[in-house]
């Protein structure tokens, strides 16, 4: 069975303390719970979450939705975005299957970042790292006023900004992944093509302005 691979990578330093890490929290729930009533996801959707502030965590390793299990996030320190990149790559090096002559390997992952600040390690060594892996759409969320669209725009150019980093914005934004992640599966499901851009995905909803 091919899986499709979905990274979260989800920002817990100082400054996503209170309503923003309540509202991740919440948003994690409530995506895998709507994730669950679609059988297209539930079939091919498998979820991890790497967390990242003084240091990058894989809190939720490679996860069947069915398995699930919400992680405990708590919001303190610096903003390790270097290394959560470094990490991913590590993730999806181990933890994605490749094909072979005798077998298709999983799709590419689908992966979304949400930050509200700036790096405060070496961005670039993450991205080198990032560069030797394969991954289908990578999308950031630069969340709030201080969040750093340039350094995410040298991620990845498909950058999304929500105005601010309060819970009905994240939850938006959850919901708008939730609907993504559903896409992506049923296009597979159905043997059409990876997802690879904005274009291969709902609409965002007004709270999520694409960067451009």
């Amino acid at each position: 069975m091919r899986r499709l691979p979905v990274y979260l990578l989800i920002d817990t330093s100082g400054s996503m303390f209170g309503e923003p890490i309540e509202a991740v929290k919440n948003g994690l729930q409530m995506l895998v719970s709507s994730l669950r009533q679609d059988p297209y996801a539930l079939e091919t959707a498998h979820v991890s979450v790497i967390t990242f502030a003084n240091e990058a965590k894989q809190v939720v390793p490679l996860t069947e939705l069915a398995q699930f299990q919400s992680p405990e996030l708590k919001a303190a320190g610096t903003t390790a975005m270097g290394e959560a990149l470094a990490l991913l790559a590590d993730c999806v090096e181990r933890e994605v299957q490749k094909g072979s002559a005798s077998q298709k390997g999983d799709w590419k992952p689908v992966v979304f970042l949400l930050s509200d600040g700036s790096p405060t390690d070496d961005l670039d060594k993450g991205i080198a790292a990032l560069r030797a892996i394969k991954t289908g759409a990578f999308i950031c969320c630069a969340a709030g006023q201080s969040a750093d669209t340039n350094s995410l725009k040298k991620i990845t150019e498909l950058v999304v900004n929500l105005d601010t980093a309060d819970s009905a914005s994240i939850k938006s934004f959850f919901k708008w992944v939730s609907s993504s992640i559903s896409v992506s599966s049923q296009k597979i499901e159905q043997g059409k093509k990876e997802v690879s851009g904005l274009g291969d995905l709902p609409p965002p909803p007004p709270e999520v302005n694409v960067v451009i």
